[in-house]
């Protein structure tokens, strides 16, 4: 009996059932080791008992193949684990180019959402059932855990850095969000839910919301108003490296080296100018560290991303 406590939360995500399956397959397999080795203990504990007949006059024995076998046998059922979890583990981190992109930031205590067309939601996040959804996690401030156990999914926000993970949601419901990471004195209350809903209804939902500033067009603004197209304009006076089309491509830089301008790099750049100077460019670019806050930081990044033609997702390292 559950007692009306539900111990396995719903399967509502496309990688939920898998990730289930491997868990199951762990338990089962310890719990037979387990039952295993406990039956060797009682088992000898009881044979060689004190007062017990037994027999403790013969040498130690070693069997040669039986050592082979058992150690063998264990690797062998160590990379088939591995194997199942890295699999899970590479779809997990590789979302389709046609998915739903959605910014979150987590502060002190809650998340914030903003969708492509600039709605906004807090401790709140609609999604349409049966479409790829990316979630881009910042951090305000501390470290902060975005995690759904209905979707089986939880991915740190980390202060000075952009996260992700992605999932596509199969049941339409209404499902617990929490910060899975100790972020302060009201940790416990940092949680929210995430609606699924039928993609019909989603597009209702998202009309009824109005048209807002998406956050590349929030960022344009912003870029303008930092002075940043004072330089990197086609007009300007200050020779400065030419943002359109550099997300998702080669820049080489001062030192020789040759970096991916993904988002690690567009932040690092502006927070951090002076770290990664483009070839054939003077370093007189200001730090903006401490000037913006994390979702300007977000606004900058779409909008620098934005300026490319070809949409391209970089690979990032994910923790």
């Amino acid at each position: 009996m559950s007692f009306g406590i539900p111990f396995v939360p719903d399967e509502a995500s496309s990688i939920a059932g898998r990730v289930d399956a491997l868990f199951y397959a762990l338990l089962a397999f310890t719990l037979l080791l387990g039952l295993f080795l406990t039956a060797l203990v009682v088992g000898y504990a009881v044979k060689y008992r004190a007062g017990s007949s037994a027999d403790r006059t013969g040498q130690r024995g070693r069997s040669l193949p039986l050592e082979i076998g058992w150690t063998s046998a264990s690797l062998v059922i160590a990379f088939i684990f591995f194997g199942w979890g890295a699999v899970l583990f590479v779809q997990r981190d590789r979302p389709p180019s046609d998915a739903l992109e959605i910014a979150a930031l987590g502060k002190q205590w809650m998340w914030t959402f903003r969708h492509p067309g600039g709605q906004r939601e807090i401790n709140e996040l609609h999604v349409p059932a049966g479409r790829p959804v990316v979630v881009s996690l910042a951090s305000q401030d501390v470290i902060h855990s975005f995690y759904v156990p209905a979707f089986r999914l939880k991915q740190d926000a980390v202060p000075g850095r952009t996260t992700h993970l992605w999932f596509t949601a199969v049941k339409p419901g209404r499902y617990h969000l929490f910060c899975a990471e100790y972020c302060g004195t009201q940790h416990s209350e940092m949680g929210g839910w995430v609606t699924v809903m039928p993609p019909e209804d989603f597009a209702k939902w998202l009309s009824a919301q109005g048209e807002s500033e998406s956050l590349a067009q929030s960022g344009e603004k912003l870029f303008r108003a930092l002075g940043c197209s004072g330089c990197h304009g086609p007009s300007s006076k200050v020779r400065a490296p030419d943002l359109a089309n550099v997300y998702g491509r080669p820049v080489a830089l001062a030192d020789r080296q040759t970096v991916l301008a993904d988002e690690r790099y567009l932040r690092d750049s502006i927070l951090q100018p002076a770290k990664e100077i483009a070839a054939g460019y003077e370093p007189v670019m200001p730090s903006f560290d401490g000037l913006i806050d994390e979702g300007e930081l977000q606004m900058l990044v779409a909008y620098l991303k934005s300026l490319s033609s070809e949409r391209s997702t970089p690979s990032e390292a994910t923790p």
